[in-house]
């Protein structure tokens, strides 16, 4: 069995969402849509911190950048910034617990500050002295909670279409109310199977502008998985259960401690974290380098705009460097 910080190999991207732990498999596969002719390659793996089995992909060479998604995705959901960062920075794509490949016997470990322990002591195992951190929605609550523990190491922090103190997004409440009754997952698991509830508010709505994006590889990777697995739908249950707005709010004067240069960017139409409310959060953070909106965009403003999201990111990063 793995020990405290063992790092353990993965063998493919479609293993379950529990790892056989201590089996040592290695495979390296290149990133989606490379139209070019570039074969370079990624590597992933497992770092068992505690009761926590963080689940993480690394591409690219420079210095470090660590990207941290929302909910209920995994770390693929940033592949498409990645193949446009790579060349320049190391690239860090983790599953938060209770998402795609990550997991813990520790519920405390799916709460926003419990998320945040694991990620520092796999980052420390990985050898990152010093790195960047992106996050999108939950993500960047968590990127958050990261920064305030393991701010000596944080460089800069970028946070895209997340959660506001004192904002409550559409729904979300009424999901983490539902989910610690008995047999809601499997109620949401028929649910997901219906394209008309998928591109409803009460699922994907608000995560795309362009709504072809929810098919495809976005449901592949992320619907489907939750819909087949009932290991996947636990997760995201557990997620629901121990995510506490209580918290977020204490982020109001938490946000005062964040000294790091931070970088806004936003998907301009987004209806869960509206961009007026998010700008009223920007003078609580002491050193914001920007904010950028993007039209077209909603919450899940990457998916939409890789390249603009990727350029805005490195300008970002490069200008720390000089």
């Amino acid at each position: 069995m793995p020990r405290h910080g063992q790092f353990v190999p993965c063998a493919s991207f479609e293993s379950p969402p529990r790892p056989l732990t201590g089996e040592r498999r290695v495979r390296d596969a290149p990133l989606p849509n490379e139209s070019n002719g570039d074969t370079r390659v990624r590597i992933e793996g497992i770092t068992k911190i505690g009761e926590a089995s963080v689940h993480w992909r690394r591409d690219g060479s420079g210095p470090p950048v660590v990207f941290l998604h929302g909910f209920p995705l995994s770390g693929h959901t940033w592949d498409s910034v990645v193949a446009h960062l790579r060349d320049r920075f190391v690239c860090y794509t983790p599953d938060l617990i209770g998402m795609g490949q990550s997991y813990s016997d520790a519920g405390d470990d799916y709460s926003s500050q419990g998320q945040a322990r694991p990620l520092q002591g796999m980052l420390r195992e990985l050898g990152v002295d010093s790195y960047a951190l992106v996050g999108n929605d939950t993500g960047g609550w968590v990127a958050r909670e990261l920064a305030l523990i393991d701010q000596p190491r944080v460089s800069r922090l970028i946070l895209t279409n997340t959660e506001i103190p004192f904002h409550r997004p559409p729904w979300i409440p009424m999901y983490q109310t539902f989910a610690h009754v008995p047999g809601f997952g499997s109620v949401i698991r028929q649910l997901m199977k219906s394209s008309a509830f998928r591109r409803s508010s009460l699922a994907f709505g608000g995560c795309f502008h362009d709504m072809t994006h929810l098919e495809g590889d976005f449901q592949t990777q992320f619907v489907d998985p939750l819909i087949a697995s009932d290991a996947r739908m636990e997760g995201a249950l557990q997620f629901l259960r121990r995510m506490k707005f209580a918290r977020l709010d204490e982020f109001k004067g938490l946000h005062q401690q964040l000294t790091i240069p931070t970088l806004f960017i936003w998907g301009a139409d987004d209806p869960t974290f509206p961009e007026p409310t998010a700008r009223e959060m920007v003078p609580q953070f002491p050193d914001v380098r920007g904010f950028h909106s993007l039209r077209n965009a909603k919450l899940f403003v990457y998916e939409e705009h890789p390249q603009e999201v990727a350029q805005l990111i490195d300008r970002f990063l490069s200008d720390g460097q000089q």
